[in-house]
C-alpha cells in the first residue's frame, strides 16, 4: 500500500531535529537538538490551566479574551490597529498558524521566499501546499541580507516572503534597514509577508524586535504568526495565532477549523493569564536568556568552537565545528548531548 501513498507525502523526510531529541530522550541526555526552554512554566500561568481543567473547560472552545489581549497588545508594543474580532485567529501553536496561513496564500505553482539558513518547517509546509520554495542566503558571518540577492529571487510567480526575527537558527535579528528592503519588494512585487515572530520578547544587547507588519504599506499585505511556546515556556500547549487583515484571516480561520476545529481549551484560558504578565516578567526572561546566551558561547569557545556571530536574539547559538573535528553537525550535537 506504500506506493498509493501522497505523492508528497514520499518526498517528506523525517525531521533530524525531531530524531536527535527522541534520541537524548532515550538517553536520558540533555537535549540540545531542539528549541525548546529549560524553563518551568511561569507558576500563575500554571495554576491558571489547572483551574480551567478543574472548572471541566474541556471541550472545543473559542476564548475570545485571548482576541482581545492579543489586540491591545499590537496597538500598544507596535502601533498596530487589529480588530480583535475579525482579525486574530487561534491555533494549535505557531506551526499550525504557519502551515494555515501558507494553504491560504499559497497556490500550485507559487514561489515563497526563505531567508536560508531556515527552520525545516517552512519548506515543508510549502511544499504541501504545493508551492515552490525559493532560498536567499543570509551572508555569514553575520548573516547580514544582501538586497541584490533578495531582489534577483523575486520572480512573476513569488506569492509571498517568510520572515523570521529574532531568527532561527542564527540568533540574528534583522535590522529596520534590512526590513525595509523587505518591506518595499513585498509592496512593489505585490507579495504577502508571513512572519514568525515566536521569539519577539528574547533579545539581546539592546536589541529591539520591529514587526514588518509596521512599515509603510505592510499591515494589509501581512500575516504575523507566534504563540505562547516560547515566552511562556510551554511548547507542548500548543496555543498559537495569526494576525492578518480580515480576509486573510477569515482564510485562515476556515482552514483551522477543518484541520483541527479549536485550540486546547483549558490552555486557551491559562492564554489569557499569560498574556496578562506584568512587564517584570518579560524583562526577566530576557535578562535570563541573555545570561544563558553568555555561558553557552563561553562554553563551546573553550570546547574550539568557533562562534563569529554572537546572537542577537532567540534561542540558538550557530556555532562552527573545528578545522579538524571529525564528525559531522548532526553527530556533533549527538556528542554533545551525551
Amino acid at each position: 500500500m506504500e506506493a498509493k501513498l501522497s505523492r508528497i507525502s514520499r518526498t517528506l523526510t523525517p525531521s533530524p531535529i525531531q530524531e536527535l531529541s527522541h534520541l537524548a530522550q532515550r538517553c536520558g541526555a540533555i537535549n540540545l537538538a531542539e528549541g525548546f526552554p529549560d524553563f518551568s512554566a511561569p507558576p500563575h500561568v500554571k495554576e491558571a490551566a489547572i483551574s480551567a481543567i478543574n472548572a471541566d473547560l474541556n471541550q472545543y472552545r473559542h476564548v475570545q479574551g485571548i482576541c482581545d489581549l492579543l489586540a491591545a497588545t499590537m496597538r500598544q508594543n507596535y502601533g498596530l490597529d487589529i480588530n480583535p474580532l475579525t482579525d486574530v485567529v487561534i491555533c494549535c501553536g505557531q506551526s499550525e498558524a504557519f502551515a494555515a496561513a501558507i494553504f491560504a496564500a499559497i497556490n500550485q505553482g507559487d514561489e515563497v521566499l526563505l531567508f536560508d539558513p531556515a527552520y525545516e518547517t517552512y519548506e515543508s509546509c510549502i511544499a504541501l501546499a504545493g508551492g515552490i520554495p525559493v532560498y536567499v542566503p543570509l551572508d555569514p558571518p553575520y548573516w547580514t541580507l544582501n538586497v541584490d540577492k533578495l531582489m534577483k529571487s523575486f520572480t512573476s510567480r513569488t506569492k509571498a516572503v517568510v520572515l523570521n526575527s529574532p531568527h532561527n537558527p542564527t540568533g540574528k535579528v534583522f535590522s529596520k534597514e534590512e526590513l525595509q528592503a523587505i518591506a518595499g519588494a513585498c509592496c512593489k512585487m505585490d507579495c504577502f509577508a508571513i512572519t514568525d515572530e515566536v521569539y519577539e520578547y528574547i533579545t539581546f544587547d539592546m536589541q529591539k524586535h520591529i514587526s514588518i507588519a509596521t512599515l509603510p504599506g505592510m499591515q494589509e499585505r501581512t500575516v504575523i504568526t507566534s504563540s505562547l511556546s516560547k515566552t511562556f515556556s510551554v511548547t507542548g500547549w500548543r496555543i498559537g495565532w495569526a494576525c492578518a487583515p480580515a480576509s486573510i484571516a477569515s482564510a485562515i480561520r476556515s482552514i483551522h477549523v477543518k484541520i483541527t476545529d479549536s485550540a486546547p481549551a483549558p490552555f486557551q484560558e491559562a492564554a489569557v493569564t499569560a498574556l496578562q504578565s506584568p512587564p517584570a516578567y518579560f524583562k526577566f526572561l530576557k535578562a535570563e536568556y541573555e545570561a544563558k546566551r553568555d555561558f553557552v558561547v563561553q562554553m563551546l569557545s573553550s570546547l574550539g568552537f568557533q562562534i563569529r556571530f554572537k546572537p542577537q536574539g532567540s534561542v540558538f547559538v550557530f556555532a562552527e565545528l573545528p578545522e579538524n573535528w571529525l564528525l559531522s553537525d548532526k553527530n556533533s550535537r549527538i556528542l554533545l548531548d551525551r
